[in-house]
């Protein structure tokens, strides 16, 4: 049966030997894996014991939201990787090797980020650490990943600060940024909704996270004819807090009433800014960029809020001509039956599929460096997502597509920008 362990907030992937799951769901995590490996959190542990191995291992760590208000965007990411390594595990593993990962829960605070990933590296020796969530915490990580050269893996972050040109070498990403996010809503908003660029608001949360979001966002307003960042009214909120009213304030008095504001920020505070405004009778469209986890803001919305857009980085869930999409859909039946198919979960499915991709093409045992060679080493790659994929030593972000997607009868569809004249208020 099953055996879970938590040191110190450490929750480790241990060894059972049948197949089996337990639920998953948003009020608790995930436990599951097949033959060996396979952690994902939940409310209840098991009493400490060492973690065993009787075979060589490939370990990898997480640092992500396990709890707080972006406990959601860390769960599913979670789920993703470990149902993938779960698959892999159940066909063999990587060359033999079983694959095994350690999360640690940062809360979504830098702070407690640094510890964690020093903890990963230098006490537990992973050979990469892949999938942590957030801005924020991902400035403290990568400078530790750098000194520790150990790969920072597809952070579920799009900020440019993972993104420098020539790339760090041991930062590599796969989604989109939040420049490509915000500037293809600035691109639509303008050419396919006729919007004037000072009709376009912004509400960011006060970090590096709304400031990527904000900069791309204002960099495709000035391409796009504004004048001036003073024309654009930007109301903001600090980070872990639902204190959005001032920010609603500071648009609500704008001198030029937004048709759509977008949104930089965590599910909680903007599904709360989205219902003070639709209760303030603010009918402006709100464009979320990806961060904001898709199903948690529907939950939090309801089925009766409209106007709300949400930009994807990974394809719909759901949309199963796509390879990929077939595939996890097999794994949440495999491994996870209880889970419902997200955007985050996805994501993390594909990124531990790129990374599985890799390791599968290094000869003996994977070293920290001969993983990032062998990612740089893909070139132009398939992973199943409808669009091919690149990695090189000077190319470290697979993906730079981006999905539109609006929230309908408490879920989110798949829609084309082209129609994005339609959802706004008139």
């Amino acid at each position: 049966m099953l055996k879970a362990t938590r040191f110190s907030g450490r929750h480790y992937l241990t060894r059972w030997t049948s197949v089996a799951h337990r639920l998953f769901n948003p009020s608790s995590l995930l436990f599951f894996s097949l033959f060996l490996s396979t952690f994902i959190a939940t409310g209840v542990w098991a009493q400490a014991s060492e973690v065993e191995s009787s075979q060589e291992e490939i370990l990898l760590g997480m640092s992500t939201a396990l709890s707080g208000p972006a406990e959601q965007l860390g769960k599913n990411m979670l789920l993703g990787v470990n149902m993938q390594f779960a698959k892999e595990n159940s066909q063999g593993g990587i060359n033999g090797r079983q694959l095994r990962l350690i999360a640690m829960d940062d809360g979504y605070e830098p702070n407690r980020t640094a510890p964690n990933m020093r903890t990963l590296i230098e006490q537990d020796k992973v050979l990469a650490v892949i999938g942590n969530v957030g801005t924020p915490t991902a400035i403290s990580a990568i400078p530790i990943a750098n000194e520790k050269q150990t790969l920072l893996f597809a952070p579920f972050t799009g900020a440019g600060v993972l993104r420098k040109t020539p790339p760090d070498r041991y930062i590599i990403n796969y989604r989109a940024s939040y420049a490509e996010e915000t500037s293809t809503m600035v691109d639509a908003l303008i050419k396919h909704a006729g919007l004037k660029p000072e009709e376009i608001a912004f509400f960011t949360q006060r970090d590096g996270y709304g400031d990527a979001g904000y900069i791309g966002g204002i960099t495709a307003l000035l391409k796009n004819g504004l004048k001036s960042k003073s024309q654009v009214v930007h109301g903001r909120y600090e980070r872990n807090t639902l204190s959005v009213d001032n920010a609603l304030a500071d648009i609500i008095l704008a001198e030029v009433t937004p048709k759509a504001i977008i949104m930089v920020g965590a599910y909680a505070p903007c599904a709360r800014f989205i219902k003070l405004a639709r209760e303030s009778g603010v009918n402006a469209l709100f464009l979320n960029v990806s961060f904001v986890g898709s199903a948690p803001l529907a939950k939090q919305l309801g089925e009766s809020v409209k106007g709300v857009v949400v930009t994807q980085v990974v394809p719909h869930p759901e949309n199963l001509s796509l390879p990929v999409v077939k595939e996890y859909q097999d794994a949440l039946t495999a491994f996870a039956p209880d889970a419902l198919p997200s955007f985050g979960s996805l994501e993390g499915y594909i990124a531990a599929k790129i990374m599985t991709k890799a390791l599968k093409t290094i000869s003996g045992k994977p070293t920290r460096e001969s993983l990032i060679d062998a990612l740089e080493a893909l070139g132009k790659f398939d992973a199943g997502v409808g669009n091919s994929l690149y990695f090189d030593a000077n190319s470290h972000q697979a993906s730079h597509m981006v999905w539109p997607t609006r929230l309908e009868k408490g879920k989110f569809v798949s829609f084309e920008w082209s129609d994005i004249a339609s959802f706004i208020e008139q």
